[in-house]
């Protein structure tokens, strides 16, 4: 069986094992630039032992973003960005930056920018109709993140990952509900898919071989008349076929309209309601059973839909959900993933990886309570881990 605690390689990577830390906005960037606060979130996860922590969400442009708050790639971010990977990389750890466009789940609002779909229909998050992009706007869109890529490799950045995941922007061209258009990027699903390969390819041609590029992709939207597997697998093929990413993330889910499908565990619908003002507060007692639904909680519970891409797909693949001992990292190995991902439970134990490497016994501390899902409007964390506020003061150099 492969050891997932031996060096490998990703791309033009070498890591010191196969376990990667991935991306959960950290909720820790006040001014859309680098805290003390965010480095140390990734610093401390890479002194807990992962081979690469991904930097969550480092937008591709200002609408892209969820708020206001977080980054996006800009000159100004570099600086802080480059203190950041510095940091992971002293703790002997990679560094991965998630780029994208947040599209429909943008909040426009908050951006004071319209949100961006594929087709035209109103936004429950910026309470105004979405932005839809011509043509040429979609080009200037692909542009954007291959600039992205190349200020994370001018970061320091080890990998990019694109987000082709959770109905953001690219994943909600793939789906059939969301892409109504006529066009070369709307209808079947060779023109849905379009963009995300554009995407791709052109990040893989800005950045050549000097980092590793992979990218987050769903398997399914877990919603009727969405992104289903069967066209997941198939443009997966097509990815795998135009040679521009070196691993492919298998991740489930809308932020848009069903989130729990990639998280699975309780439904923290009281916790996220008090985040939300008083009159979208009101309207989510209403429709928050629907739309935080409860998927029961078990190891590698993204295994089964996740084995059928492993059974059609040559390219390193990554298993994410539900690895939270050496028992899951085991079964990811033995089904012939090349590696796997943990996001909750570090945040209750970033060490827990170093502990795992030191007694095979250790079991997660994590509840699977999912109560760390609406500290993302604050500063993302476990609220069973009692750790002290830590400042958010940005670093105003980057």
């Amino acid at each position: 069986m492969t050891d997932v605690f031996a060096p490998t390689t990703l791309g033009p990577l070498t890591l010191r094992n196969r376990v990667i830390k991935a991306a959960t906005f950290e909720g820790r960037t006040p001014d859309a630039l680098v805290t003390d606060d965010l480095i140390e979130f990734h610093r401390e996860v890479a002194a807990g032992g992962v081979a690469m922590t991904t930097v969550a969400y480092c937008a591709v442009a200002p609408g892209g973003r969820t708020d206001r708050h977080q980054i996006y790639m800009r000159p100004e971010a570099v600086p802080g960005l480059r203190r950041l990977t510095d940091a992971v990389h002293a703790e002997g750890a990679a560094a991965s930056a998630q780029i994208g466009h947040a599209g429909p789940v943008a909040n426009a609002a908050s951006n004071r920018v319209p949100a961006v779909a594929p087709s035209r229909f109103f936004s429950p998050l910026g309470m105004a109709p979405m932005k839809v992009p011509t043509i040429g706007e979609i080009g200037e869109l692909v542009a954007a993140h291959a600039d992205a890529a190349k200020l994370a490799v001018e970061s320091g950045f080890d990998a990019v990952e694109i987000h082709f995941g959770h109905n953001y922007l690219a994943s909600s061209f793939l789906s059939p509900i969301l892409n109504r258009r006529k066009d070369v990027y709307g209808g079947s699903l060779e023109n849905r898919a379009r963009f995300a390969r554009e995407i791709a390819r052109a990040v893989r041609e800005a950045v050549g071989d000097r980092v590793a590029v992979t990218a987050k992709l769903n398997m399914e939207d877990g919603i009727r008349g969405g992104f289903s597997l069967p066209e997941s697998l198939q443009v997966a093929s097509w990815l795998e076929a135009d040679d521009a990413l070196d691993a492919l993330e298998l991740t489930a889910g809308s932020s848009l309209l069903n989130p729990m499908l990639l998280f699975h565990g309780d439904a923290p619908r009281r916790e996220f309601a008090k985040t939300l003002p008083a009159p979208t507060r009101w309207g989510f007692r209403m429709v928050g059973k629907a739309f935080l639904r409860e998927y029961p909680y078990e190891k590698a519970y993204l295994l089964e839909r996740a084995r059928q891409f492993r059974r059609e797909l040559s390219m390193p693949l990554v298993l994410l959900g539900g690895i939270t001992d050496l028992e899951s990292m085991q079964l990811a190995m033995a089904e012939g993933f090349e590696f796997v991902a943990m996001g909750r439970a570090l945040l209750r134990e970033p060490d827990l990886l170093r502990r795992i490497q030191s007694d095979a016994a250790t079991e997660s501390a994590c509840v699977h309570c999912n109560e760390c899902m609406p500290t993302i409007y604050s500063r993302t964390r476990c609220v069973l881990r009692l750790d002290p506020p830590k400042p958010l003061t940005a670093d105003k150099t980057g």
